[in-house]
């Protein structure tokens, strides 16, 4: 992981945004009585409307961005989920795609023309999208891509009222939702939030509170032993509530969930003892994320079996468990290249097995990136776990 001193300096644009950030932040300490949790900093970091990262009107994804998600490597993603979301609506007999912070838009735009040429396109596909200007890019982009499939497309502020039937898609979504973080020092266990010192942002301990403690109860009940003296590490407590609000009113359907993380007996290892989480910034990855708030992205390691129990306890099955790369070549992956392979010429190719090369190796997206199927009312397996479903480890 990258220091600091890595980092590319600021321009002045930036400097004065993470300047106003950080006073908003520095404000709600103060309201706070001197003191804030982990999740609420991250909550304001990446979310205070007009300011934090993820509100804030800067390009995040792609070459140009921050980091670069799999839908934006290679059509080829997209292709593949397709064939998944497909061979669902099928069994549904039709129904609706609800993808949840559609990032850039690319993988939508891919989904519904890789659909559309199957003549499996969903009746509606609707995105949920918190920020505007996020909204804006992703419309601009859908309309300039596939204006004809333009007006199947809806943009949601919160989640559907109504009972649906269809397809949930969470890629890297689940990742950014704010987290608590927890020290076990030589006393017990402390919570680590956020305070200011010396006029900048500096984090700080206090006795741990009734709910980390009770967190931790839970998660060491499936650990081997319990955690040791001198482990950090992150509580993703928000991530059952978003759940089961996402399950709340899907009466049949799946909720496919890509992301980097693990199952807990693996996230909570030794070996992991300093926690996972982590800041990007202009494709640097570092350790700080006190620094440059609103102008970094801010994410930890998903807790996929904390996500099974919660999408069980909200009635749905676990219906499939695996890496990116098994998921994708059990969908085809080799002969999606293979097609799109002909025709090309050795500069087109060398990139497009370079892209394959980040969806598949272990290094990169394929063995960090899981994907977590939980569905309702839907007979028999899916697809995209056939090679290989680690659905027991969970």
């Amino acid at each position: 992981m990258l220091t600091t001193l890595d980092l590319p300096p600021l321009t002045a644009e930036e400097a004065a945004h993470t300047a106003t950030a950080t006073a908003c932040i520095v404000g709600e300490i103060a309201a706070a009585g001197g003191w804030i949790p982990c999740s609420r900093y991250m909550q304001l970091a990446l979310y205070a409307p007009g300011l934090g990262y993820y509100s804030a009107g800067t390009q995040k994804f792609g070459r140009a961005g921050d980091f670069v998600t799999a839908p934006e490597l290679t059509p080829v993603f997209a292709a593949c989920v397709s064939r998944q979301v497909a061979e669902i609506l099928d069994r549904l007999d039709g129904g609706e795609i609800l993808e949840l912070g559609a990032g850039s838009g690319v993988l939508a735009a891919d989904l519904l023309t890789t659909l559309g040429a199957r003549d499996r396109l969903p009746r509606r596909y609707r995105i949920l999208e918190v920020s505007g200007e996020l909204r804006a890019r992703q419309q601009a982009l859908i309309g300039e891509r596939i204006p004809h499939l333009l007006d199947r497309v809806d943009w949601l502020d919160s989640l559907p009222a109504s009972p649906w039937a269809g397809v949930v898609i969470a890629n890297e979504v689940v990742d950014a939702l704010p987290v608590e973080r927890f020290r076990i020092d030589a006393t017990g266990i402390v919570d680590v939030g956020v305070t200011v010192r010396d006029g900048a942002l500096a984090w700080q301990e206090r006795p741990a509170s009734h709910e980390t403690l009770d967190a931790l109860r839970r998660i060491e009940g499936d650990l081997p032993e319990p955690l040791a003296a001198g482990a950090t590490g992150e509580l993703r407590e928000l991530d059952g509530p978003w759940l089961r609000g996402v399950a709340g009113r899907l009466v049949r359907g799946a909720l496919l969930i890509v992301d980097y993380g693990l199952p807990r007996r693996q996230l909570f290892h030794p070996d992991l003892a300093e926690g996972t989480l982590r800041c990007y910034f202009r494709h640097r990855q570092h350790g700080d994320a006190l620094l440059h708030p609103g102008l970094t992205d801010i994410t930890a390691s998903v807790d996929f079996t904390g996500l099974a129990e919660a999408g069980v306890s909200a009635g749905l099955d676990v219906t499939g468990f695996a890496t990116q790369a098994h998921f994708l070549m059990s969908l085809g992956l080799d002969r999606e290249l293979a097609v799109r392979m002909e025709g090309l010429g050795a500069e087109g190719r060398a990139a497009l097995g370079q892209a394959a090369g980040m969806l598949l190796l272990p290094g990169e997206m394929g063995e960090r990136f899981k994907v977590l199927a939980l569905t309702r009312g839907i007979e028999g397996p899916l697809s995209g776990f056939a090679f290989r479903d680690l659905a027991a480890t969970l």
